[in-house]
C-alpha cells in the first residue's frame, strides 16, 4: 500500500519538511560519488549498537564522529534509491501538516527526537549488532504517530499494487496508519540479522504519538474532524 496523496492542505509553507528531503537526497548523491568508499562512509556515520554501548570499536580511519553522533548522522544516509524514494514520499505527504500543526522550529525538535528515540528502539533491541543502522524511517515514524494523533479522518488515496497494475482507493489516514503500524509490529516478530529495522519504526511511532501532545501549537486539537469536501487538492 503506497500513499500518494492526502486531502489536508496547510496554512504554512511546509520549509522543514522540503529541507529535510533536500538534504537527504543530496546527502544521498554525495554517498553514490563516494564509489567503493561508500561502504566505509555507512559504518562510519551509520548507528552501530554494539559500537554505540562500548562493546566494539571501530577501525581509526572509520572513527570520524562520536558514537552518539551517529545518532543524528544515520539519519540523512539511505541504503539505496527505493529506501530514499519511500521515506521521502512519506515524510512530503504527511510531514508538511505535521510542521503545520507545529511550527517550523518545534517540528525540528520533534522530529530530531523521534530519529534519536527510534535508533535507540532498534540498538536496545539488538545490542550487540555489528550491523550499521541508516535512515530516516524511524524519524519519519514519528512523523506517522503524530499524524494519527492529529488528522485521522483526513483522506489518504493509496495505491495497491496488483500484479502489474496499480489501483488506487481513498481511505481514512488513520486506517492507513494502523495498518502500517501492523505491519511493522508483524514484520518485527522474528526478525533478525541485517534488512528493515522494524523496531526503530516502532520506536519511532510510539515516540510521535507520545510527544505530538507536548509539540502541537496552542488551539491545534488532536483527532480532528474530517473536511466536508470530496476532492484532492
Amino acid at each position: 500500500m503506497i500513499p500518494l496523496h492526502d486531502d489536508n492542505p496547510t496554512e504554512r509553507p511546509p520549509i522543514v519538511t522540503v529541507s529535510l528531503i533536500v538534504i537527504c537526497s543530496l546527502v544521498f548523491l554525495w554517498e553514490l560519488g563516494l564509489g567503493q568508499a561508500r561502504e566505509a562512509a555507512v559504518y562510519a556515520l551509520g548507528v552501530i549498537p554494539a559500537v554505540l554501548f562500548e562493546l566494539k570499536s571501530l577501525p581509526p580511519e572509520l572513527d570520524l564522529v562520536s558514537p552518539e553522533m551517529t545518532l543524528i548522522t544515520s539519519m540523512f544516509l539511505h541504503g539505496g534509491w527505493m529506501h530514499l524514494l519511500g521515506n521521502m514520499l512519506y515524510l512530503w505527504i504527511f510531514g508538511n501538516n505535521i510542521e503545520d500543526a507545529m511550527g517550523h522550529l518545534r517540528f525540528i525538535l520533534f522530529y530530531v527526537l523521534c530519529g534519536l528515540a527510534a535508533a535507540m528502539a532498534q540498538a536496545l533491541s539488538h545490542p550487540t549488532s555489528e550491523i550499521p543502522m541508516i535512515g530516516a524511517s524511524g524519524a519519519i515514524s514519528g512523523v506517522l504517530g503524530a499524524y494519527l494523533l492529529l488528522y485521522p479522518h483526513a483522506r489518504v488515496l493509496v495505491g495497491i499494487p496488483l500484479g502489474l497494475f496499480l489501483y488506487t482507493v481513498t481511505m481514512p489516514a488513520g486506517m492507513v496508519l494502523l495498518i502500517w503500524f501492523v505491519v511493522q509490529v508483524v514484520s518485527s516478530i522474528g526478525a533478525s540479522g541485517p534488512g528493515v529495522a522494524w523496531q526503530a519504526h516502532i520506536g519511532g511511532f510510539i515516540a510521535g504519538l507520545l510527544l505530538v501532545p507536548l509539540f502541537r501549537r496552542r488551539g491545534v486539537p488532536l483527532w480532528q474532524p474530517p473536511r466536508p469536501r470530496d476532492t484532492f487538492d
